[in-house]
C-alpha cells in the first residue's frame, strides 16, 4: 500500500521537478534522464544510521530524508529502527529543513517528505485479530508499543489500524483506480494552491497555527465535538491542529469550503494510537 502512495500524489510541478532533481544530483545519485518527473519514495532498512537518515558524513550529503523531498519516505517495521534514530527526524519533520554543522561550514537541506510507518501491533503480530489469537501479554504490548515516544506519534497526521485481508477481498476486480484517485487529490491540490497562493504553501500540511484560524473555521457544533474529543483523549496541541488540517483536507476532498461535522468525524477517526487518559 505504501509503494503505491506516490501514484495517487498530486502531479508534479516543474518548480518541485526542479528541487527534487538537484538534491539528487548533489547526492550523485542522478541517472542520464534529465529532470526527476516522479515524486521519490524512499525505502530505507531498519538497520539505518542516523547519518544516513538525515544525512552528514566528512563532506555533508543529504540523508534519505532529504532524497525524499516532496515524496514519501517509508519506514517498513517502525519499531525495529533504532529509537534514537527515529528521534532524529523529529525537528526536520517540523520545520521541512535539515542544518548540517561542520567547520567551517553550515548546510541545510530541504526535507518535506511524507512520512509513511508501518508496525505490528505486539510482537506476536495478532493483537486485534479476528483470525488468530495473540499471545502477547499485556506487559509484552506495551513494552514493544513504548518503542515508538508520544512526541513522535504526535508527529503523524493519521495512525490507522489496517485489518487482515481476506481471500474475497484480495481478488476482488472491482477495486478503484490510482488514477481516479489521484484524479481527486489533483483537484483537491489545485483548490489548495488557489486558498494559498499568497502564503508561499502548497498544501493544508503547511498551515500555521494563524492560518489555520483563517483557513479551517468551524461552526459551534463542530467545534463542541473537537472540544470534547480534545478534552476526552487528552490531545495535545499538535495532535489538535492536526486533526484540524485533516479535516480541512476531508473538506477539500469533498470540494466543501466549509469544514462540516462529518469532516471533523472522519478526521478524528484516524486518529488509533490515541489513547483515554
Amino acid at each position: 500500500m505504501a509503494k503505491r502512495l506516490p501514484t495517487i500524489l498530486p502531479d508534479l510541478t516543474f518548480e518541485e521537478s526542479l528541487e527534487i532533481t538537484k538534491i539528487h544530483s548533489i547526492s550523485g545519485i542522478l541517472n542520464d534522464e534529465g529532470l526527476i518527473s516522479k515524486r521519490p519514495f524512499r525505502y530505507p532498512h531498519h538497520t539505518i544510521t542516523e547519518t544516513a537518515l538525515v544525512g552528514g558524513g566528512r563532506i555533508p550529503k543529504p540523508g534519505e530524508a532529504s532524497l525524499a523531498h516532496l515524496g514519501v519516505l517509508f519506514l517498513d517495521e517502525l519499531l525495529e529502527f533504532n529509537r534514537k534514530t527515529l528521534e532524529v527526524l523529529r525537528i526536520p519533520m517540523e520545520d521541512r529543513k535539515i542544518n548540517i554543522s561542520r567547520v567551517g561550514t553550515n548546510i541545510s537541506y530541504p526535507c518535506n517528505f511524507m512520512l509513511i510507518g508501518s508496525m505490528n501491533p505486539c510482537p506476536c503480530g495478532y493483537y486485534g485479530s479476528r483470525e488468530k489469537e495473540c499471545t502477547c501479554t499485556l506487559r509484552q504490548r506495551n513494552a514493544y508499543k513504548s518503542k515508538l515516544s508520544g512526541p513522535m506519534i504526535d508527529r503523524f497526521d493519521m495512525h490507522i489500524n489496517v485489518p487482515s485481508v481476506n481471500y474475497e477481498d484480495i481478488n476482488d476486480i472491482n477495486i478503484e483506480t490510482s488514477k481516479s484517485i489521484q484524479d481527486r487529490v489533483n483537484k483537491a491540490r489545485k483548490i489548495q494552491q488557489k486558498r494559498y497562493k499568497n502564503y508561499s504553501i502548497y498544501s493544508n500540511s503547511e498551515l500555521t497555527s494563524k492560518l489555520i484560524e483563517k483557513y479551517c473555521i468551524l461552526d459551534i457544533k463542530t467545534k463542541e465535538i473537537l472540544n470534547s474529543y480534545f478534552k476526552k483523549m487528552k490531545l495535545t496541541s499538535r495532535s489538535y491542529f492536526k486533526v484540524l488540517k485533516v479535516a480541512r483536507t476531508i473538506a477539500d476532498l469533498n470540494n466543501e469550503e466549509q469544514i462540516k461535522t462529518e469532516h471533523m468525524l472522519e478526521a478524528m477517526q484516524y486518529r488509533s494510537l490515541d489513547k483515554i487518559k
